[in-house]
C-alpha cells in the first residue's frame, strides 16, 4: 500500500518539529507571530514536497522557504509604510514582565542589529541546535566561513548588550 502525501509528510516533519519551532521563533521576533510562519511555511511545504530532491535536506527546505516568506512579509510591510517605534511597541506583551522576558526581547534586539550572515549562523547554530558543518551547508559557505560569522556574531552582540546594559545603568562613559 502506498504512502499518502499528508503521512508522507507528517513522516517527515514530526522529528524536527521542535527544532523548526525555535528556528521560527528566534527569526520572526516583532516582526509576525511565529505560529503564523509556521503554518505558512508548512503549507508551502506541503504543496511543494513533490520538489524536495532529499529526504535528508527536508529541514533546510522549511528553513528556506520560512527565510522567503519573512523576506516577503519585509518587503511587503516597507512597501506599505515605514514602521514607527510606537507602533513596535504596540506589538509588544504587555502581560509579559519577567526579567526573562526582557532580556529576551534585548537579544532578539541586539540580533537585528547585526548583518544577516552573522544573525542566521547565530540563530542557527546557537538557538535551533545545528552543527558547524549543518550551518555550513545551509549558508552555503566554508566551515572557517560559518566560524568567523559565529565568533563576530558573538563578539557584537557582546558589544551592543553591554553598551545597552551601561546605557541602562547610567554607567556609560563617553571618553
Amino acid at each position: 500500500m502506498k504512502e499518502s502525501k499528508q503521512d508522507h509528510f507528517l513522516k517527515l516533519y514530526k522529528p524536527i518539529h521542535d527544532r523548526f519551532e525555535r528556528f521560527c521563533r528566534a527569526r520572526v521576533y516583532g516582526d509576525m507571530e511565529f505560529s503564523d510562519l509556521m503554518n505558512e511555511t508548512l503549507l508551502v511545504a506541503y504543496e511543494k514536497l513533490d520538489t524536495l530532491k532529499s529526504e535528508k535536506a527536508f529541514l533546510s527546505f522549511l528553513f528556506s522557504i520560512s527565510v522567503r516568506i519573512l523576506a516577503n512579509s519585509h518587503r511587503k510591510k516597507k512597501a506599505d509604510s515605514e514602521q514607527t517605534q510606537d507602533k513596535l511597541i504596540a506589538y509588544l506583551d504587555v502581560n509579559a514582565n519577567t526579567e526573562i522576558d526582557a532580556e529576551v526581547y534585548l537579544l532578539h534586539r541586539a540580533l537585528a542589529l547585526l548583518p544577516e550572515a552573522q544573525r542566521e549562523a547565530l540563530i542557527l547554530f546557537e538557538i535551533s541546535g545545528f552543527s558547524i558543518k549543518e550551518v555550513a551547508g545551509l549558508q552555503a559557505a566554508s566551515i572557517s566561513a560559518v566560524k568567523q560569522r559565529l565568533k563576530r556574531g558573538r563578539a557584537k552582540l557582546t558589544e551592543i548588550l553591554t553598551f545597552e546594559s551601561e546605557y541602562k545603568t547610567g554607567e556609560v562613559n563617553y571618553e
